[in-house]
């Protein structure tokens, strides 16, 4: 869907679907350098529901072999902040015992639910767990991650897009565009 479509529910656009294609090429090259000399595919884990779009892109552009699995857990609810809760809805089908493995995130924005994530998967014994997050927010992050790629750093405005809702509304928005309060306050 073309951000025209949706009249005024949309502010601006704050990365678009063209600056999107090319971050992800040079973020898939750079996985590929990276993780070439690992002894098993490289496994990433799309956290649900929002990296579905920067997954499936990443994916594609990734040149080394690669399982993928999909986790799902929720700290939103219809809200639009974080509430620090975190809850598993869909845990992993693969075992990441001694596997190498990259997080893919729509987006980091308090690091509140990335940083429990990050602590759950590390507790189960893999050799590595990195995070790539399409966007980052750095005026929202309230506990510190380290994340190995990241997409763009935007503004602390709620975007929805490529992948990133509002009520489960606006992932196909093939743009990242900032929400018009009026959508989301009542």
């Amino acid at each position: 869907m073309e951000a025209s479509h949706l009249g005024d529910d949309l502010t601006s656009i704050v990365v678009s679907h063209q600056q999107l294609e090319t971050r992800i090429r040079e973020i898939a090259a750079d996985i590929d350098r990276d993780y070439a000399d690992i002894d098993k595919p490289l496994l990433m884990i799309g956290v649900l529901k929002g990296a579905v779009m920067v997954m499936a892109d990443l994916a594609r552009a990734i040149s080394i072999p690669l399982h993928m699995d999909w986790m799902a857990v929720s700290s939103y609810g219809h809200g639009t902040k974080s509430s620090g809760v975190v809850r598993i809805l869909k845990d992993l089908d693969i075992d990441i015992k001694d596997r190498h493995v990259l997080i893919v995130e729509d987006i980091l924005d308090s690091g509140l639910t990335l940083s429990w994530l990050i602590r759950n998967l590390a507790s189960r014994g893999p050799a590595s767990v990195n995070v790539m997050t399409m966007m980052r927010k750095p005026d929202a992050i309230k506990v510190q991650v380290d994340a190995r790629y990241i997409g763009f750093d935007i503004p602390n405005e709620f975007v929805v897009g490529f992948g990133l809702d509002y009520a489960e509304q606006y992932r196909h928005l093939r743009d990242v565009a900032i929400l018009a309060p009026h959508v989301y306050q009542h």
